[in-house]
């Protein structure tokens, strides 16, 4: 063997085992070093260290000549090689400490990678739809069509033409095709009169001029739902909704992707709401497996045949399909059957519902989820060797308690259907419970009205009440729905965490979305000492019980969530009767829709709160980049609103959970919401979407690719 080969051997070796450099020295060296303590090969294993991040370096070096590979940092440098301009906000990127690792996702934003890599080709298809539609995937993320208003545009005929030249372009509408007139903007043929104003105009925007180009965008995203149990809302079990909470949910296509890159977008092609002309004329399009949205009944593996399906409007339930029949809504998202022909054991269905990110219980891919080797397994569902949860709870108890498996467990659902069980989680101390969903599912867990004499909640309980801080039990929830009811946690616990998960606030959804119980809390924390962490979830009231003169508060931290009390003026957070909670606060991009009454806040960053902030205690922690109204008792703020703006306040597009844009704030929202984040993102729970940064670098490359002698503006679909 060489001495470079060799070297080289040797330095991988080093990278994968700290004493692979020990290993290579003569056996009585090692026996002498033992002897004396080991220096020698504590020595060496520095060094293998070393070794290992120059070899890492090397690697990096030369993976960064490469666009696909490089490291964040190293794109727009790239870029300029090839005359790539970087867009709005990166100078801002680089003093965040992108060389050490730090926002990759709001690098990302303002210099996407597909975006340098296309830098090329996209200067060379300059001018065209189709490149306007790809600019918007690749910069902003967000699936668009491009339209040239000048043939939309309408205009009278010249006479001079005569009658056989009749002109097509721009005509008027045609009362008698109904299709084209149902047809959504970015789609319809019919013409309009012109506009003067100009399409990229940021006070008022027009854009239906003759030198118009219009890119209509989505920003909504579809997500799936495989498997799930419909509900009924009759006794006479006919009328049923899509939404397990029985409240109206807007069906969505299924995108698929584009055949070609010069292919115009489609309603295919981008997640947009199926209108019930539409789903009339082109049925076999969206229903059926592997498509927008399948029925299945009486736990059939066939779906319902698309010949029994009838589109109708539903509105008040006033329609009666005829026997066989099945009727949809898709603008409602409702379902009707004959009243002859009703399912006997259920319906289930696969949709796609719109929302705007990653955010409570769905199917989507939670990558931040943590591996744990080391724990046992107990899958629920069908197939699996669990029927119900409370039956994996009680062997993994069965299981600890006679030394058969270690302290963490894990109890993992592997399907979206609904679990209408009582869950009463008793735990000792040393235990690591979780309970998930299996990834690319949904489950629902539905707390009925079980016990007249006692609440019916989700209760966790720690046994023990002498345990050492480091024994106490810690419980997870990873994925899930729970609706019915809440969660009560009582005992010495030492954590409990709501990841990825949404605790219906009100407990249940009236159809119009309105909550079934406004003032019932989501989780009462009742004489425990549990450190509460809420994550990429959605969840109701939280409620403190507990001796403020004996007890140390509670810790309770919300990251990249929405607390929803239903109403402004409602508690999101207090004790009893509206006082303090004997609780410290932690928010880090979170959404507080009601008041807060606690003992202190830790720290508030990049936050939203549409009600009153009341703390007992002033003087501990603070507040940065975030709106409270006036009025409020806060720790010391730091750039928060409307100190710095008096006028400006919080505007929803919607504050009602279960509609396709909760919690979002609305495009006419002052700026100083709408980019009032440390850095430049928009505050409350929806910051990591980097909306404002997208925006601004796709009007960035839409002045850079527009056709010549155009005026090009973005409009926002959804």
């Amino acid at each position: 063997m060489s001495p470079d080969v060799e070297f080289e051997s040797t330095t991988a070796a080093a990278s994968r085992d700290p004493d692979a450099l020990a290993a290579l020295l003569p056996r009585w060296h090692l026996l002498r070093d033992a002897e004396e303590g080991g220096p020698l090969r504590a020595l060496l294993a520095v060094m293998a260290e070393q070794l290992d991040r120059v070899r890492d370096g090397v690697e990096q070096g030369y993976e960064d000549l490469f666009v696909e590979t490089a490291a964040p940092w190293v794109l727009p440098y790239l870029g300029d090689l090839v005359g790539y301009h970087t867009l709005p906000g990166y100078e801002r990127v680089l003093t965040t400490g992108l060389h050490d690792g730090g926002r990759p996702a709001l690098a990302e934003a303002v210099a996407p990678r597909r975006d340098v890599a296309a830098t090329v080709a996209s200067r060379r298809r300059k001018g065209t739809l189709h490149l306007l539609e790809e600019l918007s995937e690749q910069v902003a993320g967000w699936p668009a069509r491009a339209v040239e208003l000048s043939r939309l545009v309408a205009h009278h005929q010249p006479v001079k033409l005569g009658a056989g030249h009749r002109i097509e372009r721009g005509r008027l509408a045609d009362l008698r095709d109904g299709a084209a007139l149902d047809l959504p903007a970015p789609f319809s043929p019919t013409a309009r009169t012109v506009d003067v104003r100009r399409a990229n105009s940021h006070h008022r925007q027009g854009g239906w001029t003759p030198a118009g180009v219009a890119l209509f965008v989505w920003r909504l995203k579809a997500y799936s739902l495989t498997s799930a149990p419909a509900y009924c809302i009759d006794r006479a079990r006919n009328l049923y909704t899509f939404s397990i909470l029985g409240n109206d949910t807007p069906l969505v296509t299924k995108p698929f992707p584009e055949p070609s890159p010069t292919h115009i977008a489609t309603v295919d092609n981008v997640p947009a709401f199926i209108r019930r002309r539409q789903l009339h004329d082109r049925l076999l399009d969206h229903y059926g497996p592997g498509k927008s949205f399948v029925i299945r009944r009486d736990g059939e593996d066939t779906p319902v045949p698309p010949s029994d399906i009838v589109v109708a409007d539903l509105s008040d339930w006033r329609y009666r399909p005829r026997r066989g029949q099945v009727a949809v809504d898709p603008e409602l998202g409702r379902i009707a059957f004959g009243s002859r022909s009703a399912p006997r054991q259920g319906v289930w269905v696969d949709y796609h519902y719109a929302s705007g990110a990653d955010l409570g219980g769905g199917e989507y891919t939670r990558d931040d989820r943590v591996p744990r080797p080391d724990a046992t397994f107990y899958r629920v569902g069908p197939g699996q060797p669990y029927r119900q949860i409370m039956d994996a709870y009680r062997a993994w108890q069965h299981d600890r308690r006679a030394d058969r498996t270690g302290p963490e467990g894990i109890i993992e659902i592997t399907h979206s259907g609904a679990y209408q069980e009582q869950l009463d989680f008793d735990l000792d101390p040393g235990d690591r419970l979780e309970l998930r969903a299996a990834e690319g599912t949904r489950p629902v867990i539905r707390l009925l009205d079980w016990y007249s004499n006692r609440p019916d909640a989700l209760n966790i309980r720690a046994v023990s009440d002498d345990c050492a801080p480091h024994e106490r039990p810690r419980l997870t929830l990873d994925g899930l729905l729970v609706t019915g009811r809440g969660i009560n946690v009582t005992g010495p616990m030492g954590a409990v965490v709501v990841r990825h998960s949404t605790l219906v606030p009100g407990w249940s959804l009236e159809p119009e979305c309105d909550p079934h119980s406004p003032e019932e809390p989501s989780i009462v924390l009742e004489r425990t000492t549990a450190c509460l962490q809420v994550e990429h979830s959605i969840l109701g009231t939280i409620e403190v019980i507990g001796d403020e003169v004996t007890e140390e508060p509670l810790d309770i931290h919300l990251r990249d969530s929405i607390l929803d009390a239903t109403a402004d003026d409602r508690e999101a957070l207090s004790a009893p009767d509206c006082r303090h909670a004997h609780a410290v606060l932690h928010l880090h991009r979170t959404t507080v829709i009601g008041e807060i009454h606690t003992h202190a806040v830790r720290i508030a960053e990049n936050s939203v709160f549409t009600g009153r902030l009341h703390v007992a205690r002033r003087g501990i922690g603070c507040l940065r980049f975030s709106y409270v109204p006036s009025g409020s008792r806060t720790p010391r703020r730091y750039r928060c609103q409307p100190d710095l703006a008096p006028h400006v306040r919080p505007l929803f597009v919607s504050q009602r959970y279960g509609t396709p844009w909760y919690g979002q704030l609305a495009d006419r929202c002052d700026k100083e919401l709408r980019r009032g984040a440390d850095d430049g993102a928009e505050m409350g729970a929806f910051h990591d979407l980097y909306r404002p940064q997208r925006e601004d670098g796709l009007r960035a490359r839409l002045a850079e690719y527009t056709p010549a002698g155009t005026d090009a503006g973005i409009f926002f679909v959804t």
